[in-house]
């Protein structure tokens, strides 16, 4: 279990450390964020009302799609300099070593993106209540975004238009989590319990942290073979 554990946190580090290197790149899904929140105003008026209603879901598709941007870069480079293959020949379970750079990937994109989703919320003025119904969706679908993104990805590493490929196949799988986050929030701000719609999300992350690991070493596998 220790030499498991040092594995886990050797390639976690690792991607972490690595991201650190090419700060642009990690930081093209943060400035997108911030650029289509700051436009959607321009969009809609000064109007503070409408502003609250549409913020939540505004926050939370600006948010996919942000995510959807860094997907790629979870094994993308690890195939170009063949670590890929090492990890798939390694004696480590590949469900081991693929789960932490999953859990790298959340960290790099998917905290800074609830910190500024928040900070653009409170700024928008949205109530106390839906404050919170934001941040508890955000704090369980981001997770699930990645996991979930992390399977498409093994599955299209190194094909030409696997961008294009990437985006047919995960925006519809992402839109439960899209429609509950935004029922949950909505729900808040109209003083209506939300708790059905948290049990969803928090369903869909026990399953994804349970599943999505496996299907992306083997899918991973099927790309290496």
């Amino acid at each position: 279990m220790t030499s498991y554990w040092n594995a886990f946190r050797v390639i976690f580090l690792r991607d972490i450390i690595l991201a650190s290197r090419y700060r642009a790149e990690l930081a093209n899904p943060l400035i997108f964020f911030i650029m289509v929140i700051v436009l959607f105003p321009f969009a809609f008026g000064s109007d503070p009302d409408l502003l609250r209603r549409v913020t939540a879901g505004m926050i939370w598709i600006t948010a996919l799609l942000a995510s959807s941007l860094s997907l790629e870069g979870i094994f993308r480079s690890d195939y170009a300099d063949g670590s890929a293959e090492q990890m798939v020949l390694s004696g480590y379970p590949l469900t081991l070593l693929v789960a932490a750079k999953i859990a790298a990937h959340w960290c790099l994109t998917g905290l800074p993106l609830i910190i500024i989703a928040m900070l653009t919320a409170y700024l928008l003025s949205l109530p106390t209540q839906a404050l919170q119904a934001l941040f508890l969706t955000l704090f369980l679908g981001t997770p699930v975004l990645s996991l979930i993104g992390a399977i498409a990805v093994a599955l299209t590493v190194g094909l030409r238009s696997g961008g294009m490929l990437l985006s047919l196949i995960i925006l519809p799988l992402y839109m439960p989590i899209l429609i509950f986050s935004m029922l949950a929030v909505e729900n808040a701000m109209a003083d209506i319990p939300f708790d059905a719609e948290l049990y969803f999300l928090s369903g869909m992350l026990v399953l994804s942290v349970t599943l999505a690991p496996i299907a992306t070493a083997y899918s991973l596998r099927i790309r290496m073979s």
